[in-house]
């Protein structure tokens, strides 16, 4: 049907609240989409603006309820991008515990749960007492409150979260508690339970909103040209995506706990190692190269998560050439591999000197280096890190580095001498407060108390 009110209803994803849902209501008539979103549940959080946070994460998933319904009284609904991007994801619950249960019927479920949360937090089921007790799959959060319409009846409640539910009723408050108090007594403590990690997330998403808060995030600064060390990190995971998408030599898994993935060559005998989510001064990578498919590594390299992209990119075109892996293998390092190695360096003067067992390689400004250690060199056996190429305050002090064992490939190495030296990347300029990134049901919901609740992931 064609809009006959004149009221515009602008739907988005919340600024901070990873699966919460903003409508920004315009138009002279904007009183009338406002009544229908609070009374399917919505929250008015500034002038015309509302919010619907639920503690199961399906937000996306009931906005196209709310959208179908605005359009229905004639009015005007926009969704943006972003969330018609959320609202078109298939996803599901990882370790379910009911895992007989089919995705609509999981969504039921939480929708029951979230209609008791809803109904504890608008005052209409009172708590008495609450206990954590013992279940099969570990501990839980049980409760007994009282409805104070539905006749009154009181209930026991059983999890947490988007897995609470009414699993016992009884005729009045007295006979509730006194049967609660039989089985918990021990761990029995009055009124509600506090507020779970995914409780307290939604309240905080129904706190007072500005209006440019609900709004599109501004333009962020242009991106600056700077050496490659100092460059932004970038996606790892997709510069490894990329690598393996266009060399068919290679083949990639991903652990069955999705922490890790392996690339490794047709040959067997050189592989990566990705692990996801990690820390930026943690090792995020290695790569390592092998005689055969069964013998010992001949050499290793690491790099840290914030390893640049240029850095990073460099090592990739590298293993793709396939130059080198198992060259000078059983050959001592020697001054000629060094300079070899560190030639770029020098061609670009930058600062060469030696103190004690190291010799070091700074730029003009001090920011970035690499550093060799001539005695872990002469112990090739241990794959120790011999050589570190680092950007930051200091080799001790990286902001991002990369070690590499003693018979690593001096051409790898030089590789990775140009990229610091020469070449370039881009750096988002710093505004004075953190990137945000707006996360929808692709990443795990915070994780409530109950140990068997399980976290978001995608449907693979």
């Amino acid at each position: 049907m064609t809009p006959t009110i004149d009221t515009h209803v602008r739907l988005d994803t919340h600024p901070t609240h990873p699966s919460a849902v903003t409508a920004v209501l315009t138009g002279t008539q904007a009183h009338v989409a406002h009544l229908s979103l609070e009374a399917a549940d919505w929250t008015v959080v500034a002038d015309n603006v509302l919010v619907l946070v639920r503690i199961d994460h399906e937000e996306p998933y009931w906005v196209k309820d709310t959208a179908k319904h605005l359009f229905a009284d004639g009015i005007i609904v926009e969704t943006t991008p972003r969330l018609q991007e959320a609202m078109d994801e298939e996803w599901t619950w990882a370790n379910y515990p009911m895992p007989w249960c089919t995705r609509s019927e999981i969504r039921e479920v939480s929708n029951q749960a979230q209609k008791i949360h809803d109904d504890i937090r608008h005052g209409q089921l009172l708590i008495h007492a609450h206990a954590h007790a013992h279940a099969h799959d570990g501990h839980t959060t049980v409760a007994v409150g009282t409805y104070l319409h539905r006749n009154g009846k009181s209930v026991y409640l059983h999890g947490e979260d988007h897995l609470r539910q009414v699993t016992d009723t009884f005729d009045s408050p007295a006979g509730a508690l006194l049967a609660f108090e039989k089985v918990h007594g021990a761990e029995m403590r009055p009124g509600p339970a506090p507020l779970t990690e995914t409780e307290r997330a939604a309240a905080e998403a129904r706190a007072p909103l500005s209006l440019t808060a609900a709004k599109a995030e501004p333009a962020r600064p242009e991106p600056e040209t700077v050496p490659a060390y100092l460059a932004d990190a970038g996606d790892h995971d997709a510069l490894l995506d990329a690598f393996i998408d266009s060399h068919s030599e290679w083949e990639k898994w991903r652990t069955w706990s999705d922490e890790t993935t392996h690339a490794i060559h047709e040959s067997q005998t050189l592989r990566i190692e990705r692990v996801h989510e990690t820390p930026a001064h943690e090792t995020a990578w290695t790569v390592a190269a092998y005689e055969t498919p069964v013998s010992d590594r001949m050499w290793v390299l690491t790099a840290t998560g914030a390893t640049p992209a240029p850095m990073l990119e460099e090592l990739l075109n590298h293993l793709a050439e396939g130059d080198g892996w198992d060259a000078a293998i059983s050959a001592p390092v020697d001054e000629k591999m060094v300079t070899v190695a560190t030639q770029p360096l020098s061609d670009a003067g930058w600062k060469h000197t030696v103190e004690g067992r190291w010799i070091r390689w700074k730029s003009p400004t001090g920011d970035a280096g690499v550093q060799f250690d001539a005695f872990t060199a002469q112990h090739p056996s241990h794959n120790l890190a011999t050589w570190t190429v680092w950007a930051g305050p200091g080799p001790d002090r990286p902001t991002w580095a990369v070690t590499a064992s003693p018979h690593t490939p001096s051409s790898l190495l030089a590789d990775l001498s140009e990229a610091l030296a020469h070449k370039t990347g881009t750096r988002h300029p710093q505004t004075g407060t953190p990137e945000r990134r707006t996360s929808l049901v692709t990443s795990p919901p915070v994780t409530p108390a109950v140990a068997a609740t399980p976290a978001v992931s995608r449907t693979r």
